[in-house]
């Protein structure tokens, strides 16, 4: 009975330590994949951004208005996001992958203008704030014990609510309402950035037993995305603060 009682522990803990270290390899990726994705948003925003003939296509050189190519680029990234999640089961992980860095290319394409609008500095020392307070909120989410999935409902009606005040304030455009919804976009972001990383924790765990390969590959895709957009959205917020101008 005791050697039962040792081998049954010793299996327990071996399946542990598979499900910690598939638990690191998983959330590796996701962060290894969202980074790419960053890299490719950058590039393509710094090289439309300073190249003024690029950027004319896109928006008037003097007053970075969007034209009609430019209100496409502005809302493109909205609609594939939708339809990521809408296609994501119907595609194979390579598909899924190639599509996510085609969002990241797009999503440059469409905040491309920040280079012209705000100096290289400030957009650096953003990106920095940015970079850290996203690192410590991820890092929480993933460590605390607290559940979080209480928060979802909550935040994704505010995200809606954001995307609404924005889309209200392009016709209005009110100094007011854009501080407004810059403050409550940095905290309406932040708060994702935690939950959704004990989100994909929870989800990986819930379905590692299974060995679904294919699932845990767009699980990670789907993960980089939702960390991106948490990344670029609290970016965007805050450089609306700690942006200078040119």
């Amino acid at each position: 009975m005791a050697q039962f009682e040792t081998v049954r522990r010793t299996g327990a803990g071996v399946r542990t330590e598979q499900i910690d270290a598939g638990l690191r390899a998983h959330m590796n990726k996701v962060y290894g994949l969202m980074s790419v994705g960053m890299l490719l948003t950058a590039g393509v925003a710094w090289g439309v951004g300073t190249t003024p003939a690029l950027l004319a296509i896109f928006r008037d050189p003097i007053t970075l208005a969007p034209n009609m190519l430019g209100w496409v680029a502005m809302f493109a990234p909205l609609l594939m996001a939708f339809a990521f999640g809408a296609m994501i089961n119907r595609i194979s992980a390579a598909a899924a992958q190639m599509l996510f860095y085609t969002f990241a290319a797009v999503m440059g394409l469409s905040i491309s203008w920040i280079f012209v609008a705000f100096t290289g500095i400030s957009i650096a020392q953003t990106f920095l704030v940015t970079s850290i307070a996203f690192a410590g909120l991820s890092l929480w989410g993933y460590t605390t014990k607290k559940d979080l999935s209480g928060w979802g409902t909550f935040l994704m009606m505010g995200v809606i609510g954001l995307i609404v005040a924005m889309i209200i304030n392009i016709f209005l455009q009110s100094p007011a309402i854009m501080f407004a919804v810059s403050i409550l976009g940095v905290l309406i972001f932040a708060g994702l950035t935690a939950y959704d990383t004990q989100a994909i924790k929870v989800e990986y765990l819930q379905h590692a037993h299974m060995g679904d390969q294919e699932w845990l590959e767009k699980s990670a895709i789907m993960g980089a995305l939702r960390l991106y957009l948490d990344f670029i959205n609290m970016f965007m917020f805050l450089l609306q603060f700690l942006g200078q101008r040119e």
